[in-house]
């Protein structure tokens, strides 16, 4: 029945009165994009409104306002989707009144199938094909009855990786983009990169053409209507998600959204397939293999609505059965989308839990045992004394701030997660680190962090060097350890600091020289002389072997198969053929890869930061380390021993001509092991040192292996070759699909 004319006036005055009846008689549901109100039209109301004649109910449907945009919408107004499917599909909802932002729909009368099957449960044979030939009936909707077609939109109606590519720039586009001021540090906390899915539009592959058609992309078990006449038994509803492309999509969102049992995908797949090759033969061509794709997009997109309706779903006050329900929400989201965002690493359920607590209490939530609001409880570790310029209102603001903080104040390392914010009453910003994932055993701890910065501040020396400013947990029942360093980046603004990712210019070199002179000042016995022993070169031998007997058995099987040694008896004999001279032990930074390295705005040298793996040992060590981590020109590294020999005192420079070798060579052996482990595992790969370092890989084997002694077998197998050159190794990890997707 096509839409009568009618007055503003009477418009207004007919809404008025229909909603206000609904409110009072109607059945009220609110979905995540509109509030719908089910009523029986009064008589007075169908009288003015003439559309409404002959409909005993219907369906009042008005967009939230204020709801999170975090579906793709191709068209925004269903009303001109509704009318293009109304010669095909006669059985869906007509639009018979809109008005402003609110519509009314003639209503239909049947029960959804989630009533009667709920998701996760396996559905009645009988219906599958029934479910198939919904879709199927959708291609038959011509291209010219439809809205208009985004500009974004593929020209060419075939071509089906533009048609993906596209929609994973909607998904930049209108849900991350519009969502990331407001939820972009959460995200980043959670491990998802600002640029995830622009990374996932560019590596969506080669895929066959097939013909676009009318596609409805969120036919799920509310979403399906049992009608009480049986004619036609099932009805689709909601349409305001449809759009045009590839008809494998539709199937790929059907069967995640649907949640079927994993061993039924492939009983649905085949009634896709026989439905569609009567109605539209050229969608199957290729559809097995693309419809992986597909399902990696509907994972990958999901996990933006996911997260977001988890963590708002926690009212004003919460509780911890709340807590529990969004954490398990999330962490299932980011599994899911762990593979086709490539995510770094998903942290566990209890990283998650406190993660949604602290976002949630900084945007003003509170937990049910909780007294304040607007505040974080925390506890202070008596190893840390208050700060006189950081008293406890200030921690209790910081951690209120780093919950809310915006994905660039987020700096997540491999073994940290740290969060800037800036103190109302403080002059400079701070630092809010907390420990992520469980202690990896390639990279031992030897002393804690905040007592290597304590007794650095105490002592006077002169080391740049982040201060700490307090210490201890946050609530009570999460028992959440934290610790807050002065911020060390750019004065005047929380922004990322630049770092000397290409090597030190030259008076940077002589200021770190002299900075590590300065070490030699502090007095270790409060923080445990000589970390790995009296020896020192032997202990790091041991602790080498150490490491390399905790590896993975995988990635030993592969450094065996590549000529490095995987039995650390035959490893310790040839370690065992180099000695090093005795030199003073002193207090060593332990890791100055150049993102440990800060640039100073005023050009007078460099902030050491991260001091996580310092220890005490042989001071050429420190330096010779920084060497292999940090790409240095010759004329620099000549500039380097040469003020650090006339520097430092003799009895940590005795001997460093015929011994910084062996450490080069032992930092080459460990290297070699380390960073097989991290492309075998993609641990930690997101970190820009790993990722430099596991980029050069193959030229660290043949220089590790060849300072063995041993024979680089990697170029035996050309491929294997090619496999570690490749600058986007260790990410090969599949989804479990069922074996026909």
């Amino acid at each position: 029945m096509p839409r009568a004319p009618f007055s503003e006036r009477d418009a207004r005055e007919a809404f008025t009165s229909l909603v206000a009846c609904a409110k009072v008689e109607g059945e009220f549901s609110r979905g995540h994009h509109n509030l719908n109100h089910v009523v029986q039209p009064p008589g007075a109301v169908s009288a003015r409104l003439p559309a409404l004649r002959g409909h005993e109910r219907v369906t009042i449907r008005q967009r939230i306002g204020d709801a999170l945009p975090v579906v793709i919408r191709t068209w925004q107004d269903e009303a001109e989707i509704l009318d293009a499917l109304r010669g095909v599909l006669p059985h869906v909802p007509q639009c018979l009144v809109r008005h402003g932002d609110m519509t009314v729909l003639s209503y239909v009368q049947g029960v959804p199938l989630s009533t009667i099957c709920r998701n996760g449960k396996r559905v009645e044979p009988h219906l599958i094909p029934a479910l198939a030939g919904l879709l199927a009936d959708m291609t038959q909707v011509r291209r010219k009855d439809l809205p208009p077609l985004p500009l974004s939109w593929p020209r060419n109606g075939r071509d089906s990786r533009a048609f993906l590519q596209t929609l994973a720039l909607a998904t930049e586009e209108q849900i991350r983009k519009r969502n990331w001021s407001k939820f972009g540090g959460l995200f980043a906390t959670l491990g998802i990169p600002e640029d995830a899915m622009v990374r996932f539009a560019e590596r969506v592959p080669k895929m066959t053409s097939r013909s676009f058609s009318f596609l409805h992309t969120d036919l799920h078990r509310d979403n399906v209507i049992f009608s009480y006449d049986g004619d036609p038994p099932l009805i689709c509803v909601d349409w305001e998600l449809a759009t045009f492309g590839d008809p494998v999509h539709d199937l790929a969102t059907h069967l995640v959204r649907m949640d079927y049992p994993h061993d039924q995908w492939s009983e649905v797949m085949d009634a896709w397939h026989t439905a569609m090759d009567h109605r539209c033969g050229d969608a199957v061509q290729g559809a097995e293999r693309d419809l992986r794709h597909y399902v990696d997009f509907e994972r990958a997109q999901s996990v933006y609505p996911d997260v977001m309706r988890a963590v708002t779903s926690l009212g004003d006050k919460f509780d911890q059965r709340d807590l529990d329900a969004a954490t398990h929400a999330v962490h299932r989201a980011l599994v899911a989308a762990e593979i086709p965002l490539r995510l770094k690493s998903v942290p566990d359920e209890q990283a998650i839990e406190r993660m949604l607590f602290r976002w949630n209490v900084s945007n003003g939530k509170r937990h049910s045992k909780d007294r304040n609001k607007l505040t974080i409880a925390w506890k202070r570790d008596i190893r840390v004394p208050e700060h006189p310029k950081f008293p406890a209102w200030a921690v209790r603001d910081a951690l209120f701030g780093e919950g809310a903080a915006p994905a660039d104040h987020v700096f997540k390392g491999t073994a940290h997660l740290s969060t800037a914010v800036q103190v109302r009453g403080i002059p400079l910003p701070v630092m809010v680190r907390r420990k992520v994932g469980p202690a990896n055993p390639r990279e031992r701890r030897y002393l804690n962090e905040h007592a290597v910065l304590t007794a650095i501040e105490k002592s006077g020396v002169k080391v740049r060097a982040p201060r700490v400013l307090a210490l201890g947990t946050s609530h009570r029942q999460l028992k959440d350890q934290f610790t807050i360093h002065s911020y060390e980046g750019p004065k005047g603004e929380i922004r990322h600091p630049d770092h000397p990712t290409e090597g030190l210019l030259p008076y940077e070199a002589d200021d770190l020289v002299d900075q590590l002179c300065e070490l030699t000042q502090i007095d270790c016995d409060e923080l445990g002389s000589d970390t790995l022993g009296q020896d020192f070169y032997h202990g790091l031998r041991l602790e080498l072997l150490r490491m390399v007997s905790q590896l993975p058995k995988e990635t030993l099987a592969l450094a065996r198969e590549l000529g490095l040694p995987g039995n650390i008896v035959r490893l310790g004999e040839i370690l065992d053929r180099h000695m090093v001279t005795p030199r003073r032990s002193v207090l060593l930074h332990g890791d100055l890869n150049p993102w440990n390295l800060v640039r100073r705005e005023d050009w007078t040298g460099l902030t050491l930061i991260d001091w996580e793996m310092a220890m005490v040992g042989d001071p050429l060590y420190d330096l010779v380390r920084h060497m292999h981590l940090t790409p240095t020109s010759p004329d620099i590294r000549h500039r380097l021993f040469t003020r650090w020999e006339r520097r430092m005192p003799e009895e940590c420079t005795k001997g460093w001509n015929e011994d910084w070798n062996v450490y080069r060579w032992i930092e080459t052996v460990r290297s070699a092991y380390v960073d097989l482990d991290r492309l075998v595992t993609g641990d930690s790969l997101e970190a820009p040192n790993v990722r430099r370092a596991v980029d050069t890989y193959a030229m660290t084997l043949k220089t590790a292996t060849a300072s063995l002694g041993l024979r680089d077998r990697s170029t035996a197998n050309p491929y294997l070759a090619l496999a570690l050159a490749w600058p986007d190794h260790g990410q090969t990890r599949t989804h479990e699909y069922p074996a026909e997707v």
